[in-house]
């Protein structure tokens, strides 16, 4: 049985209306949006000039080229909704050789389970080449480095590692559970929860960089997904210790981490979230983290619903949002504080 901490951690996938504002970029940026009716879009990637981003309304993955027109390539994935309403399919992609490697959801509740499913996948332009591993409970994110393969499993709280082949898989870390007080919990449900107690959620990692011989992991949070409950923790890259770096915390759900080609790290903020209304529209954010000062600065806010984020050539950024839009963040002058 599939743990009940992992259906939780997919409730990130809940598909969210449009926001009511478009997203506002810090001084030195603009913003522009591109949407793709009727998709769910999911992870990015780089493809020479091109953008790969999955959607996991068809389970298709698209190649979006130099002109704006999305082209879908590959087999379709299983795709779906899982047993809590969310969905499900191909979470992230990246180029791989001559194909591509997929990290795939779990079963889709309305279809039986098959090869394909919860696995890191090689896939070429029209069908499943090779299952690397379908070990995994919910692999959401991956990172390589070499011929090594870092898997995140979103429901297992882990980090798991091995070799592109598929072979020496082990278990690098498990994310213990997060603890808060009930002080803070009633202001959610102030009959719910006694101010004097300790209430434990799970960690739930989403996103994985690999930098400077460090993994780079950002903590998600579960339910109830507590305003600043979030954080960026960094470990070992061979695996020497067990004991996890807080690089960054008081984050809002923070589902991926990256670093740009100046080494400046990267966090986005999948947003706020109220027990009786869900995720906040316009909530999201990108913020520039510097690891040594540690100052920090929003790039961009008032985004809906935000999944991943990936670096440009020309110091900007794209993000996907689950309501299929895929935000650019452009640079036109020197990047300024937001306001």
């Amino acid at each position: 049985m599939r743990a009940l901490a992992g259906l939780i951690a997919l409730s990130l996938m809940m598909v969210a209306a449009d926001g009511l504002a478009e997203p506002k970029a810090a001084p030195g940026y603009e913003v522009e949006t591109v949407q793709k009716p009727g998709a769910i879009f999911a992870g990015l990637a780089r493809d020479g000039d091109a953008l790969l981003v999955t959607d996991l309304a068809d389970g298709r993955l698209y190649r979006r080229g130099p002109n704006g027109q999305f082209t879908a390539f590959g087999p379709v994935l299983p795709h779906g909704t899982d047993v809590m309403g969310d969905p499900t399919g191909p979470y992230r992609v990246e180029r791989h050789g001559k194909g591509y490697l997929v990290a795939q959801g779990w079963t889709p509740a309305d279809r039986n389970e098959d090869a394909n499913d919860h696995a890191m996948l090689e896939v070429d332009e029209g069908a499943v080449t090779k299952v690397v591993s379908n070990d995994f409970w919910n692999p959401y994110d991956f990172a390589m480095s070499g011929d090594t393969l870092y898997v995140i499993d979103a429901a297992r709280n882990s980090v798991e590692r091995l070799l592109v082949d598929g072979s020496g898989r082990t278990e690098l870390f498990a994310f213990a559970r997060l603890s808060t007080s009930g002080q803070t919990l009633t202001a959610l449900s102030p009959t719910e929860f006694g101010d004097k107690q300790k209430y434990e959620f799970d960690a739930v990692p989403t996103g994985l960089a690999v930098h400077g011989g460090r993994l780079y992991v950002s903590l998600f949070g579960g339910f109830p997904f507590l305003a600043g409950s979030g954080r960026i923790v960094s470990l070992p890259q061979a695996g020497q210790t067990s004991i996890a770096r807080i690089e960054a915390a008081g984050l809002n759900a923070p589902v991926d981490v990256v670093f740009d080609a100046t080494e400046e790290m990267l966090v986005l903020e999948h947003g706020t979230f109220d027990q009786s209304s869900g995720w906040a529209s316009d909530s999201g954010r990108l913020l520039e983290m510097d690891l040594v000062s540690g100052k920090r600065q929003v790039l961009l806010d008032g985004l809906t619903r935000p999944v991943d984020v990936l670096p440009l050539d020309n110091g900007g950024f794209v993000i996907s949002q689950l309501d299929g839009k895929l935000v650019f963040l452009r640079q036109t002058g020197p990047a300024q504080p937001h306001p």
